[in-house]
Parts: C-alpha cells; sequence; structure tokens
C-alpha cells in the first residue's frame, strides 16, 4: 500500500538499505482512537507524549504533541482502559496517595475533549492540585510517521483564559479551551485547585480545537453537549444498525465479520464538500483519508455491508479523476487518483487537498467498481451518472496508461513523488527477479494487466447499457487481445507460474509472487491447466504460510518473512487470492487459505492488521505483527467480507435477472444465516444448512442460480 520497506537481507544474501520513509513504529502499548479525518495516538493512561508517535492529528497536522495530567505534581497511575468505541475511551487511574479516583473520557473528532472526572476516594476531606501540561508542534503529518517531527514546539499564548498555539500569522495551529475555567500560563499549563469532601466528584472538560486558514474547526464532540447525541455518532450507530446479521459455525468468521464491521464505521470520512457521500479511508493512524486502490477494494469488498459505500467511494473518485497532464502530481487525462492529503487551506474537503495520482492499477479497478455497483442492483441514474468517468479511464488505459502503445500497463521510473512502484506492491524494493535483483522500469505488473482486462470486459458491458454498440465491440476485443497476449507473455513455463511483472526490455521477472492470484480472481487466465499452477504455487509451503499466502515465495532472492512486500502476508491480498481460486475451480483450497486467514484473525482479538510476518504457526503460535502496520487497515478490515461472499459464492447480476449462490464452508462448519444483505435496494436473507440452501427477499425478476446443484 505504502513505501514502507525496512532493512533485511534476503535468501541469496541481497541487502537492502533501510527506507528514509519508513513509518516510525507506534508502540504496542498505545491507544489510537479516530473518527474521520482526526486521529489521536496516547498512552495507556491517556496521557500523550511518550513516544515521537503521540499526539492528536486533524487534517494531516498534528495540533497537539504534549497533554500529560498530574496531581499534586505526580504524573497519574494507569490503571485500566475501556474502548466504548474507534472514537472514544475512559482511561482510569489514580493518585500516587491512592486516594483520588481519576477518569478521563476521550473523544475524537475534528479535534478532541476530554471529560475529567476525580473522585475522593478516603473518608476525609482531600484538596488536590490538578495540573495539565499541553504543548503543539504543528508537525505535519509524514514527517511524525517518519519520526523525524521538528523537536522546536510552538509557543504559547494566552488569550481569555485559553492556550492558543498558532503559526503562520493565526492562520494555523490549536486552541485549548476548560471548563471549568482553569489557572493558565505561557508554559502552556492548566491549573485547578479542588476541594473534594469525601466521597465527592469533581468535573471538567478540556477541549482542543484546531485552527485551520485563520478559523477555528469546530470539534464533534464539544464541551457542554452530549456526545452520544452528536450527529455523527448518531449516523455511524444506525449506519451499523443497517448491517446484515451473521450467524455461523465457520471457526472464527462472525467474530472477524462483527470485527470488521466495527472498524470500517471507523474508517467512514465524510467529505465536507460533497456531505451526501460517504467514503472509506484506507487506514489508522496516518492513512485517514481516500485513496484509490484502497477505497475501490474495500467498498467493493464491503458491498455486503452497505452499497452506499461503494457509491460515494465511485463518486468522489470520478470527480477528482485527471482532466490535465501534470508531471509533479501524476495527473493525466481519465487517471484516477492514488492519494488525497489535506493541505494547510482552511477546508478539510478533498477536493481542496493535495492530489497524488502517482498509481497505476487505481484507474482500472475504478472500472470494476463502477460496473460490481451495476450488477449489485445500484440505481441506474448512479450508474449512467459514472459513466462518463468510465469512459475517460479507459481512455487512459489506451492512452497515456499504455506510453508505448503494446496493449499493458506500465509504468516508468520514480517520478517526483519518489515512488519507485505504482502497484499494490509499491515499495521500492517490491519488483525483482528469483535471484534478488531489482528489476528495471518500465514495469507492466502481473495483477494490473489482470485488471485491466477486467476492466475493458466491464466497461464492455456498461458500454452495452449506454447503447454504444461500437464502444461494447472494441473494448470486447481489446480484452480478448490482452487475454491472448497476457497468457503468452508472462506464462514462465519452466516455473509453471506467471511472473511478476515485464521489464523494461519486455522480459519475464521471474519471482514467484502472490500476485499471480489476483489473476484467478480477475478471470483473465483462460487455460485451466494454468490455473491449476497458479493454485499448486499457492497453497505450496513456499507461498502459504498456514495464516495466509506470503507476498513473495521463500525461495526467492529477496525473501524475509519480516519484510513489508516480500514474505508478509497481507489480509486482503490472501482473501483476494481465496476468491481467485473459488472463481478458477478450486473451492476446497480457497476454503482452506480463508480458514489460514480465519484462524489468524481469531489470535488477533478478531482484527485483522494491514500485513503481518510470512511465519508458520509452527514457527510461532500468534502471527507477528509488522511494527508499522496500520491498523485498523480498510482492505484488511474488509477480508473477512469477502472470505464470507466467497464462501457463499455469492455472485450477483442484477441485470441480468440473476443471483448466483453456491456454498462451500470451510472446513469443520456446516451452517450460515446471513441476514438482511442489501442487494438491488431490498434485503435478502440467505441460510446454509449442511447441503441445504434458502435464499428469501429477493426482488421480483431475479431468478437464484446454484451452480453445482
Amino acid at each position: 500500500m505504502h513505501p514502507l520497506p525496512d532493512a533485511r537481507g534476503g535468501a541469496a544474501g541481497i541487502a537492502v538499505d533501510r527506507a528514509v520513509d519508513e513509518s516510525a513504529p507506534v508502540p504496542s502499548a498505545t491507544v489510537t482512537l479516530v473518527e474521520g479525518a482526526s486521529f489521536t495516538i496516547c498512552g495507556p493512561s491517556g496521557d500523550i507524549g511518550g513516544s515521537s508517535v503521540e499526539g492528536v492529528f486533524v487534517g494531516d497536522t498534528r495540533i497537539c504533541s504534549r497533554f500529560e495530567l498530574a496531581i499534586d505534581g505526580e504524573p497519574v497511575e494507569a490503571l485500566s482502559l475501556a474502548t466504548r468505541s474507534p472514537w472514544s475511551a475512559c482511561f482510569a487511574g489514580r493518585s500516587l496517595d491512592r486516594r483520588l479516583l481519576v477518569l478521563r473520557d476521550v473523544w475524537v473528532g475534528q479535534g478532541m475533549r476530554i471529560d475529567l472526572r476525580i473522585r475522593n476516594l478516603a473518608h476525609e476531606p482531600r484538596n488536590a492540585e490538578v495540573r495539565l501540561r499541553v504543548g503543539a508542534d504543528l508537525a505535519e503529518l509524514f514527517s511524525v510517521k517518519k519520526g523525524v517531527a521538528p523537536v522546536e514546539r510552538v509557543p504559547c499564548e494566552v488569550e481569555d483564559g485559553a492556550l492558543r498555539f498558532l503559526r503562520d500569522g493565526g492562520r494555523r495551529g490549536a486552541i485549548v479551551r476548560a471548563s471549568p475555567q482553569a489557572a493558565v500560563d505561557a508554559a502552556g499549563t492548566l491549573v485547578w485547585t479542588i476541594e473534594l469532601d469525601p466521597g465527592t466528584t469533581w468535573h471538567g472538560c478540556v477541549e482542543l480545537r484546531a485552527v485551520r486558514g485563520g478559523a477555528e474547526v469546530r470539534p464533534t464532540y464539544p464541551c457542554g453537549t452530549q456526545p452520544d447525541l452528536a450527529p455523527t455518532t448518531a449516523r455511524r450507530l444506525g449506519w451499523r444498525r443497517a448491517f446484515p446479521r451473521l450467524d455461523t459455525d465457520a471457526p472464527g468468521l462472525a467474530r472477524a465479520v462483527a470485527r470488521a464491521e466495527e472498524d470500517l464505521a471507523a474508517l467512514r470520512i465524510v467529505d465536507p464538500g460533497h456531505p451526501e457521500d460517504v467514503l472509506v479511508a484506507a487506514g489508522a493512524p496516518w492513512y485517514m483519508t481516500l485513496f484509490g486502490r484502497d477505497s475501490i477494494l474495500t467498498s467493493w469488498m464491503a458491498l455486503l455491508l452497505d452499497p452506499n459505500l461503494a457509491i460515494g467511494t465511485a463518486r468522489a473518485l470520478a470527480r477528482m479523476q485527471g482532466t490535465t497532464t501534470d508531471a509533479d502530481s501524476g495527473e493525466q487525462p481519465g487517471r484516477i487518483l492514488h492519494e488525497v492529503r489535506f493541505s494547510r487551506g482552511p477546508s478539510l474537503a478533498l477536493a481542496a487537498g493535495d492530489i497524488d495520482y502517482g498509481s497505476t492499477d487505481a484507474t482500472p479497478l475504478f472500472v470494476l467498481l463502477v460496473h460490481e455497483l451495476w450488477r449489485w442492483g445500484a440505481p441506474l441514474e448512479e450508474i449512467r451518472a459514472l459513466l462518463p468517468a468510465v469512459d475517460a479511464a479507459l481512455g487512459w488505459m489506451e492512452g497515456p496508461g499504455d506510453p508505448d502503445g503494446d496493449g499493458y500497463l506500465e509504468y516508468g521510473p520514480a517520478g517526483p513523488n519518489g515512488r519507485a512502484n505504482q502497484g499494490w506492491k509499491d515499495s521500492q524494493d517490491a519488483v525483482s527477479f528469483a535471484d534478488g535483483r531489482l528489476a528495471e522500469p518500465p514495469l507492466a505488473l502481473v495483477e494490473v494487466q489482470a485488471y485491466a482486462y477486467a476492466a475493458w470486459r466491464a466497461g464492455a458491458a456498461l458500454a452495452a447499457l449506454a447503447g454504444d454498440g461500437e464502444a461494447a465491440a472494441h473494448r470486447t476485443e481489446r480484452a480478448a487481445a490482452l487475454q491472448e497476449r497476457f497468457e503468452r507473455d508472462f506464462w514462465m513455463p519452466e516455473r509453471r507460474a506467471f511472473a511478476l511483472a515485464l521489464d523494461g526490455a519486455k522480459q519475464p521477472v521471474d519471482a514467484i509472487a502472490s500476485n499471480m492470484g489476483h489473476c484467478l480472481w480477475t478471470g483473465i487466465v483462460a487455460d485451466h491447466d494454468k490455473a491449476a499452477a497458479v493454485a499448486e504455487w499457492l497453497l505450496s509451503p513456499e507461498l502459504f504460510s498456514g495464516w495466509g499466502i506470503r507476498t513473495l515465495a521463500t525461495s526467492m532472492g529477496r525473501y524475509s518473512p519480516l519484510s513489508y512486500h516480500n514474505g508478509s502476508v497481507w489480509p486482503h491480498d490472501t482473501a483476494i487470492c481465496a476468491a481467485g481460486l473459488r472463481r478458477a475451480g478450486f473451492p476446497e483450497a480457497s476454503m482452506r487459505v480463508a480458514l489460514g486467514l480465519l484462524a489468524a484473525a481469531e489470535a488477533l482479538d478478531g482484527r485483522l492488521p494491514e500485513l503481518f510476518a510470512g511465519l508458520t504457526p509452527d514457527e510461532v503460535p500468534v502471527p507477528v505483527r509488522y511494527p508499522t502496520s496500520c491498523s485498523p487497515q480498510a482492505w484488511a478490515s474488509a477480508a473477512p467480507l469477502l472470505l464470507l461472499r466467497t464462501a457463499l459464492g455469492l455472485e450477483p447480476d442484477v441485470p441480468a435477472g440473476r443471483v448466483e449462490v453456491d456454498p462451500v464452508l470451510p472446513p469443520g462448519a456446516t451452517a450460515l444465516r446471513l441476514a438482511d444483505v442489501p442487494l438491488a435496494g431490498t434485503r435478502v436473507s440467505i441460510e446454509v444448512d449442511g447441503d441445504a440452501l434458502a435464499v428469501r427477499g429477493l426482488p421480483r425478476g431475479l431468478a437464484l442460480i446454484r451452480p453445482s446443484a
């Protein structure tokens, strides 16, 4: 997803320098709370400042880098933590003399609110000084992420009882207010002197507000309001109440799906410029913004929960689709963005941010998302409104995306953004030969050609919807020609596998990697023998760790189980491979992979991180987390939803008047009931009991198809 490789040596002794842009690790003891484009990373006591990555972040700026509570000059002893939601938690502690219970209720959203409750546990009166030290460095998010944030703090000014940390003539910064009003000083300290009778409680509230463009950003949960009644909370709770209900004995599946629902609720963002659209951010803590491939694949997997997430994502990407050529951002006509970052301006609207177009796969994936929405029964007016963007995307694929006109999507050397690779494995050493040599650009990635094939087919179907028979025929021909050329140029008969890529000399990059599993998912592999060979590789000890499918086979020169893209396991990648195995006709293999990933989720309290080490359960009995892995991370969170859909064999095709359901449950499972699945504007329930299948609520005109029956 992001260029964060680490130091390692491969099987052939290939040494790789630590990348300067690798994330600083988020210590395992820290707590991350996230809501929209805001998040906080703090210690287990609720204090901020214990590590270089801690802080309160709004719009890619750390508005608070220090927040330390003391009672009578001593830090509060942490006792316990209760997380109420992804954006709210209660921290319990006590004073050094153990006579005061200290509770901190924290809510994150466009800033942060902290409710303080201090209770006298003693049988005699107790006086106390409550001191809160606050600091801000206004560091850019990526400086914090890389561990190179400036040491210098922003000077504090005191005005009307508030602490003000401002730069650029007051145009950006943070303001801290408290109720009841505290004594404040220019050192950034708030002080209350309180008197407590036995058993009584003192209440206080502290509010951190961001300043952007000279204006204060109103927090989602301001002091003096009831957090449970905030519109954002109500919307999220309402969204979660509408989720399908799953009941199954498939090991780990129900828990993983429930955690996916909770995490995706936290990762939803609303574009202030278009509040009607709900989108999905890529992941916490560092990527709480719209991404191309990440948001597309996540919302595609989440169609089981709510198609509106995919509709909002598609509309947002269409609005920001490239219209001109810009070498700095990588923008080209028809190209779909890679990511959006918030500028220093006053607005948090996506269109006001800095847009990077440096990916080669987001554009064909966008076409697939629109087509899948159509198949899922999205309103025709929504689909028709997106057709011009589909046409422009396919135009990019035939034009700038294929600069030498050979029919393959490819990318050249690193551009101004410094990204060496533009596929989902975008770290600088992610594309290498079997002996460890890095492949020279321009590069045509294997999975990107698979996406392109599916996009041409999808584009043909959408052209037929629009009544453009000529475009439909042209796109069908493009897909067929690409498929034929692909199986000829990418297939390596001596390895019985598809090459990871074609290099600048059009030679196969012969590394064995998980990428070829995506080719099974899109259907570009027409030859059953070749598909069977890919399936054999995916289930081999070289790629399948027992928890999931490694990104690179163990015999490859750059393999390391603790790498970012060269031997680790990425849940979304494994789930796509499982879906590909099912599509290619290998259901038992698909469910074996699914069972391994669900076991990994179960060992990690139900939540799958962005990636984890490619070690086997025999080596370490739990998945080993990658130190800079995002969690929750969107497409990892959505991976169990794709496993569920794969197990059900659920393939709607509303325009064709059919819905395929062909269940194959994981080993050990006998029953599954999924109620209230959104489909074609209604709700459908699917029940599997042994070999029996019942589907209820299908709209009139849709036929149930069970291919294996």
